[in-house]
């Protein structure tokens, strides 16, 4: 079994809480509201099933949030091939 993954402590569990609470991203406040459990000392499965994910996807999270800070928990775009801009075939 791996060790756990510190997360960075600039900010505390109430100030996370404050931040989850203003968010416009509401997958972003459900991380930022685990994160902070974590903080306090719940366990990482407990803190998981906050945010309505498993262990591995909290670790994964807390990975980003110790890279990028709060901006890290949102979801990017997908990488991928760009829209096509071509008119409508459409006749009306």
């Amino acid at each position: 079994m791996g060790a756990a993954v510190r997360l960075r402590t600039d900010l505390s569990a109430g100030e996370l809480r404050v931040l989850a609470k203003r968010a416009a991203d509401a997958d972003q406040a459900r991380r930022l509201l685990s994160l902070a459990a974590v903080l306090d000392g719940m366990s990482r499965k407990a803190a998981a099933e906050i945010g309505a994910m498993d262990r591995q996807t909290l670790r994964d999270w807390a990975h980003r949030y110790n890279e990028k800070g709060p901006d890290g928990l949102i979801n990017g775009k997908a990488p991928g091939r760009a829209r096509s801009r071509r008119p409508s075939r459409n006749k009306s």
